[in-house]
């Protein structure tokens, strides 16, 4: 981690906000795993006025290849950082596009010490990883009511029937068509 020469003013600031933020519901599910989770504008709605409240504000922005910077900064002018890597399953802007914003989320909820998951003490993550006719079945009801042209609901039906298609890009393909759907008014 970076930081400013004194975090003092910066650390009494993020004290504060964990006190004043108001918990993040958890809108979303995670096809797989039947978990829900809160969404980057979930928790960019929720932390904006708490951070601004205690002088608190962030940027994020992509560094080099597949790398996030998140800076935390006070008014004071002191600051902490950190960036990491990610590699998306796909290396299509699409790909791209995704693990960027799973980095933001991801991010955000280290340094502000956000609940944004359910915490299943990583029994989940250690699971073998299997894709279900129903999650093949979900994915395929995404591609049929996609914005997508044919040919791109046309690849992602092929990439979804591959013998060898990965638990990640299965769900690098499912956050590609909810992004993809139509918008409710």
């Amino acid at each position: 981690m970076e930081k400013s020469e004194s975090i003092k003013n910066i650390a009494t600031a993020l004290n504060e906000f964990q006190r004043d933020v108001e918990t993040i519901r958890k809108t979303e599910t995670n096809p797989f795993f039947k978990s829900k989770y809160a969404s980057l504008a979930d928790i960019l709605t929720v932390i904006r006025q708490p951070l601004a409240d205690n002088g608190l504000s962030f940027v994020q922005f992509p560094k080099g290849k597949y790398c996030l910077e998140t800076m935390l900064m006070h008014t004071s002018g002191e600051w902490l950082a950190e960036s990491y890597e990610m590699e998306p399953t796909k290396k299509d802007p699409q790909g791209a596009g995704s693990v960027i914003t799973y980095q933001r989320r991801y991010a955000l909820g280290a340094i502000l010490r956000l609940n944004i998951d359910v915490d299943d003490d990583a029994n989940k993550a250690s699971e073998e990883e299997k894709i279900t006719i129903g999650m093949i079945g979900y994915a395929d009801e995404l591609i049929r009511t996609s914005t997508l042209d044919e040919d791109k609901k046309e690849r992602d039906e092929k990439a979804l029937s591959a013998k060898d298609l990965t638990l990640a890009e299965y769900t690098a393909i499912v956050n590609a068509l909810k992004n993809a759907q139509p918008k409710k008014h």
